[in-house]
């Protein structure tokens, strides 16, 4: 699956789930550019480099592959909310077209909540799945939807009285839908949450419904319920609308196909082929032909422009079933790759050597396969906030059967490199100079390799026990997988094979991810989490369950030690090598974990060290983090390709870097928006 690797902000480092593109200006001199701020988010862009180095035909195809990674927006917003497409249309209309004081500070509020909505995707914290608060009053809401034309509103709501009762009940009713996620252990996680997988079904209906699907002697199942929407028909029986042509989401679906079979003419023959299967599971709905596709996605290693482009995460579905529609276009950085090939060509040896128990070493590692990739495009649930590393497909069968290929997204990791120099974070809250000294001098390898290694091996290594499906973690699936990968990284970041493989030169590549990951899990982090929260995000949960895990298991030995200094808390690794004993432990468990399915053991996991904050160093956190203004979140906007044309004839692809947040998200809004706002 795509697996996001996320850090707080560092001040040689910056590693988050967002992205963007943007840029008007040369590749030269758009690399460090920051093009928007606002509440606890920062827009960059990327660039892409060795764009040119493409035939022409590449281009085409990453020219039209791009264009169906713009057509799914929508789909992301009505699956992350029922409201949200009426919602985020109506305010659209309201700031383009309405009549305020712009300079007022309740038009500095209504900016800033319509911003956090596109970069959302929705009227939820990307993160913290809590919906937000709008910062300006009902009555200057009530002003400017007035002062609207009623024309520039969506129709297709239902009436204009309806639209806007339903858009001020979302906006200032804080009772509706207030998570969009809800992952809090007992409740009906169904009922509770605001995402649109599921409508008028409990959860104990949903997991009946999927159980009664699966049957337990196949041993190539289909990602059951991974492509719909589960409600009831009119006679009040469970049935699923289908995300196809034809079917829900078909006009968004109708111009993603029409895109894709347009790169089909500038595809390789074994692309050809494979987009050909992605387009007839669009046309069918129907989940055998998305396990071909994935197989032959899978086994394509050699074409250079690659792409994600369809129902693929299910981090929004508290089940884990469903999946959001995202996109990912792509290709390889050739240089970078021979990092990755050479991890990738050993996966055998750290496979048979990993700390895991041998029940659940796969006896032969097959088809792994692993790139460096530049993005050339980011759409749907990869857009604003995209992902630093990629490991696909999900289906556990095809990773075992046919294996995985994983991707590190060198040109968004250098972007946020490049916008976290010089913000003072890392002298702030590391404390010790020669940590920070690493930090400087080995950092940028270290965060790469780390993602090398959690993706290409993290994700595809171990196997389940006999009868086992994948599915039985539930709602602690997520984290306790980010978990399994990431140990597996830190663990073997310092094993001496990679100095023996030439990829490091010194054991303190490993001592610099160490300081950094423990300091960010146990303490840094907590800069995302709103006053009196606890954790609620799978990748955050993973962090704080390893950091605190080894701390607390390591207090004998003081492995980690929190130091006081001037009022200031710090964290310390005192034992590197001791840290790393506490890492194969810790893998070992968890891997034994997902091998049974062992729901208990995986939930008391979670919620013993994963989910809960420390009140008072939470809240230093974040003084400490606002004095120093930084923003914990960052995303990108996209580059915007434009054909070169002589007599007719497309000849070239051009890249231009726009430069305004805002301007992008009005313009995918007006040209790149197919669905209904009820849907």
């Amino acid at each position: 699956m795509i697996k996001y690797l996320v850090f707080t902000v560092m001040s040689v480092t910056i590693i988050s789930t967002a992205s963007c593109h943007r840029g008007t200006e040369t590749v030269e001199t758009a690399r460090s550019w920051d093009v928007d701020r606002f509440d606890d988010i920062k827009i960059l862009r990327y660039e892409v480099p060795d764009f040119d180095s493409l035939t022409l035909d590449e281009k085409m195809l990453v020219y039209y592959l791009s264009r169906a990674a713009l057509c799914g927006r929508d789909i992301l917003f009505d699956q992350n909310c029922r409201y949200n497409l009426p919602v985020r249309r109506t305010l659209e209309a309201m700031y383009e077209y309405g009549e305020a004081d712009r300079n007022s500070a309740d038009w500095a509020a209504f900016e800033k909540y319509l911003k956090k909505v596109w970069f959302a995707n929705g009227v939820h914290h990307h993160y913290s799945n809590d919906k937000f608060v709008p910062e300006f009053t009902e009555n200057f809401f009530d002003e400017l939807l007035s002062s609207t034309p009623q024309e520039r509103f969506p129709d297709d709501y239902g009436t204009y009285q309806e639209l806007t009762d339903i858009v001020k009940r979302v906006i200032f009713d804080p009772e509706f839908v207030p998570l969009r996620v809800n992952q809090q252990d007992g409740v009906d996680m169904l009922a509770t949450s605001a995402m649109n997988y599921y409508e008028g079904v409990t959860q104990r209906e949903a997991e009946r419904f999927y159980k009664a699907m699966a049957d337990p002697k196949d041993s190539t199942p289909v990602s059951y319920g991974l492509n719909s929407k589960l409600t009831r028909d009119g006679d009040g029986n469970l049935v699923e609308r289908v995300w196809k042509v034809g079917g829900m989401y078909s006009p968004a679906i109708e111009k993603i196909v029409y895109w894709l079979e347009k790169a089909q003419e500038y595809a390789n023959p074994v692309q050809k082929a494979s987009i050909g299967k992605l387009i007839s599971f669009y046309v069918s709905g129907d989940l055998r032909e998305y396990d071909e596709f994935n197989i032959m996605w899978v086994q394509d290693t050699l074409s250079r422009v690659d792409f994600v482009c369809c129902f693929t995460e299910t981090y929004g579905d508290p089940l884990g079933l469903k999946a959001s529609w995202e996109a990912m276009i792509n290709f390889k950085n050739i240089e970078a790759t021979r990092r990755t090939e050479i991890i990738s060509a050993n996966a055998q040896w750290f496979e048979d050597n990993s700390p895991i128990d041998d029940r659940f070493k796969k006896e032969e590692v097959k088809g792994v396969s692993a790139k460096v990739i530049t993005a050339a495009m980011l759409g749907g649930d990869c857009y604003p906030a995209t992902p630093i590393g990629v490991n696909l497909p999900n289906a556990d069968w095809i990773r075992r059967d046919y294996g995985s290929k994983s991707v590190t997204i060198e040109n968004i990791t250098d972007a946020y490199e490049e916008a976290g120099k010089g913000t003072g974070f890392l002298e702030e809250f590391m404390l010790r100079e020669e940590d920070r000294e690493r930090i400087v001098k080995y950092g940028s390898l270290a965060d790469n390799l780390h993602t090398d290694l959690h993706e290409c091996l993290g994700h595809g290594s171990g196997q389940l026990a006999p009868g086992v499906k994948g599915d039985e973690l539930k709602n602690y699936g997520s984290a306790l997988e980010e978990a399994r990968a990431d140990l597996f990284a830190l663990y073997y970041i310092a094993d001496p094979k990679l100095q023996e493989l030439g990829i490091v030169t010194t054991p303190d590549v490993a001592w610099a991810e160490y300081s950094r990951y423990i300091m960010n899990g146990m303490m840094t982090q907590l800069s995302r989490v709103q006053p009196g929260k606890n954790i609620e995000q799978a990748h955050m949960r993973n962090r704080q369950l390893i950091a605190m895990w080894c701390y607390e298991q390591g207090k004998g030995d003081n492995v980690i030690e929190k130091v006081v200094v001037d009022g200031k808390t710090y964290v310390v690794v005192n034992d590197f090598e001791k840290l790393r004993g506490l890492f194969g432990q810790l893998l070992k468990e968890v891997q034994r974990i997902k091998s049974t399915g062992d729901f208990e053991a995986g939930r008391k996991l979670v919620e013993t060290y994963g989910v809960q904050v420390d009140p008072e160093l939470h809240a230093e956190v974040l003084e400490r983090n606002a004095a120093l203004n930084l923003a914990p979140y960052s995303g990108f906007i996209n580059p915007v390709y434009n054909p070169v044309m002589e007599n007719g004839n497309i000849v070239d692809i051009q890249v231009e870097y726009p430069d305004s947040y805002v301007d992008q998200m009005l313009e995918y809004s007006k040209h790149w928006s197919f669905l209904p706002s009820r849907n």
